[in-house]
């Protein structure tokens, strides 16, 4: 069973994850919050597989109860919910340790693979729309800067980063680099160990941050 937790402070939006979620007889919704510091609360409290977190919220926003609760309740898995219209800041609750984002507006079914995707201990990385949250990023005063870290990387260990910033998949890496998809997989694991990153969301966040890829295109 994939235990779940809702924050939102609309309580017609948690009713409307909770309908959709509890039609599944794999998921459970066992709590919701409606502000950040209530959210975190509820992680520690109940250890949810997967927290759906809305950004803004009255009092302690979505971006600073995720970076709580990865540092409270670091098995819990943070989906962050948005609506792109002054979402700028879903980069930092990204590299503060969610799991991944979703459209409020997305049909059930996407609702339902995702906690799936992100229970299963996956990161939900839709390329368009990482890149879509990155630039907005990079335009409101983001700046990349080159990180001494990236020295660890062997140079296919560099070019698999860039690919997983891109946001493909690891079978689209080995396609993309002509090797096999356990070898992408022990490169992306290595990455993830050498640079401290906790999933390939991080990765992208960092891949972002260091210069390795521009928006629109990788250097």
């Amino acid at each position: 069973m994939i235990r779940v937790a809702l924050s939102d402070d609309h309580a017609i939006v948690r009713a409307g994850f909770r309908l959709i979620l509890e039609t599944e007889p794999d998921i459970e919704v066992v709590g919701e919050a409606s502000e950040g510091r209530e959210a975190v609360r509820l992680a520690a409290l109940e250890r949810p597989d997967v927290f759906l977190m809305d950004v803004q919220m009255p009092g302690t926003n979505g971006l600073e109860a995720t970076r709580l609760i990865a540092e409270k309740a670091p098995d819990v898995r943070v989906l962050i919910l948005t609506t792109f219209e002054r979402d700028d800041y879903v980069f930092g609750a990204l590299r503060n340790g969610a799991a991944g984002f979703l459209l409020k507006n997305s049909p059930p079914e996407d609702v339902i693979d995702a906690v799936r995707t992100v229970a299963g201990g996956d990161s939900l990385l839709a390329p368009s729309v990482t890149r879509r949250i990155i630039e907005e990023f990079v335009r409101n005063g983001g700046t990349p800067v080159p990180s001494p870290e990236l020295d660890s990387l062997t140079d296919r260990e560099r070019q698999v980063l860039v690919q997983v910033g891109r946001g493909l998949s690891n079978r689209e890496i080995a396609e993309a680099l002509f090797v096999g998809e356990a070898t992408v997989k022990s490169h992306v694991s290595a990455i993830l160990a050498k640079l401290g990153l906790r999933d390939r969301v991080q990765a992208v966040v960092f891949a972002y941050e260091a210069g390795l890829i521009r928006p629109g295109g990788d250097r």
